[in-house]
């Protein structure tokens, strides 16, 4: 049996020294806590995409999101999309950004 409280300062994996992630999962539902804290970035992170459908909610900070040629100012309390396949990035506007990340299907790339 897995855990089923995960307190707000455990199972975070680092990364990188500026980015730290939470998984937590089902069989068939996700979500991951990303956690940055290198901003405010001077340039956005290299545009990645994968064939998950993705919606994310803006817990704290500010960014910048680019979903293919479309740019969004998105602040704390704000929620994206992102379809299947398209290409996205962000750019942190400020110091610290929490973002929780929601898959479908799971990212088994990220267990």
């Amino acid at each position: 049996m897995t855990k089923e409280v995960i307190k707000h300062n455990e199972g975070f994996e680092a990364l990188n020294p500026n980015l730290n992630r939470k998984v937590v999962n089902l069989k068939d539902l996700m979500i991951t806590v990303i956690d940055f804290t290198n901003g405010p970035m001077a340039q956005p992170d290299p545009p990645h995409s994968h064939p998950h459908e993705q919606i994310t909610y803006v817990a704290s900070g500010s960014l910048k999101l680019f979903i293919e040629n479309r740019e969004y100012v998105l602040n704390e309390g704000d929620v994206f999309k992102i379809e299947s396949n398209l290409s996205h990035t962000v750019q942190t506007l400020t110091e610290k950004v929490r973002l929780i990340d929601s898959f479908n299907p799971i990212r088994e790339d990220f267990l």
